[in-house]
């Protein structure tokens, strides 16, 4: 069994998984590319694929990540080495975990066509719209895999169904749309349903936690992926801080290109002083 997950938190919560519910180990792999932003043209080709690497490339220059994390994404050798192990094993089956978001369904749609050639052996789980209990015994409705605690997937492997020839047939298309349009963000409308945004979508997540006073960037970034409904990567979140400040809608003191620790961020017109941690957090409460 070969289970494939899009978040590289999966990886540490499938490993608790498999040691709570010993029928569902096998081996665990991580499709790493965020497919939700940036260049899909021409992605399957020499050049679509260097120019995506490329904007990857920039956005990742102005985190702490840099180049190593661009290294790290190989998701065609990944596939290749997943259809290698299905041919040698005709056995072997694929597991594609899917949580509520458009960097699941995105991952899901890129990797679709590329295992046509197993469809009898590749089993789907969405949680689309599904109810789990939280450790605090609570009803919701996760979003992602890793709000799930690892005791909810002996209830979450229930849901594994085949991906339908109708699907391996129509979901290519879907990002082959995606592609044409090109778009540089994608959301998840509802279902499996994605729509292309333009690059400046999350930027009113980033300025609604901005005020006229100074704060670390740092801060403002958490704030943002603790209170937006649509999530998205904290690179690609400091990567738009970044073009904020550089279109003038943000302001900061100093350098702005100052590593993510140093950085401090403001509304146009308001206070040099950078707030502390304590002080922001009575100013909002105020």
């Amino acid at each position: 069994m070969i289970h494939v997950v899009f978040n590289e938190s999966d990886l540490n919560l499938f490993q608790e998984v498999f040691s709570l519910d010993p029928e569902l180990q096998g081996e665990l792999v991580l499709v790493r590319d965020d497919y939700a932003v940036g260049p899909l043209a021409d992605i399957d080709t020499v050049e679509g694929a260097t120019a995506r690497r490329e904007w990857w490339r920039q956005v990742l220059s102005a985190t702490p990540y840099g180049g190593g994390a661009l290294a790290a994404v190989d998701d065609a050798a990944t596939v290749a080495a997943i259809c290698e192990r299905m041919k040698e094993d005709q056995e072997e089956q694929v597991w594609i975990w899917m949580g509520q978001n458009q960097h699941d369904v995105m991952g899901y749609y890129w990797l679709i066509p590329q295992l046509k050639d197993f469809c009898d052996r590749v089993q789907v789980l969405y949680m689309n719209n599904l109810p789990f209990i939280n450790d605090k015994g609570q009803l919701f409705y996760p979003a992602w895999l890793s709000e799930i605690p690892a005791k909810e997937f002996r209830k979450a492997k229930k849901l594994a169904r085949p991906v339908t020839l109708s699907e391996f047939e129509i979901d290519p298309d879907e990002f082959n749309r995606m592609k044409s349009e090109n778009s540089l963000v994608r959301i998840l409308e509802g279902g499996k349903k994605i729509l292309g945004q333009p690059l400046d979508y999350f930027d009113k997540e980033i300025l609604r936690q901005c005020t006229g006073d100074s704060q670390k960037a740092t801060r403002v970034l958490q704030h943002a992926l603790q209170r937006m409904k649509v999530r998205t990567g904290d690179a690609f979140l400091m990567y738009r801080t970044r073009e904020l400040l550089r279109n003038g809608a943000l302001q900061t003191n100093g350098d702005p290109d100052r590593s993510w620790k140093d950085l401090d961020v403001k509304l146009p017109g308001g206070s040099s002083a950078t707030l502390s941690d304590t002080e922001e957090e009575s100013s909002k409460q105020a």
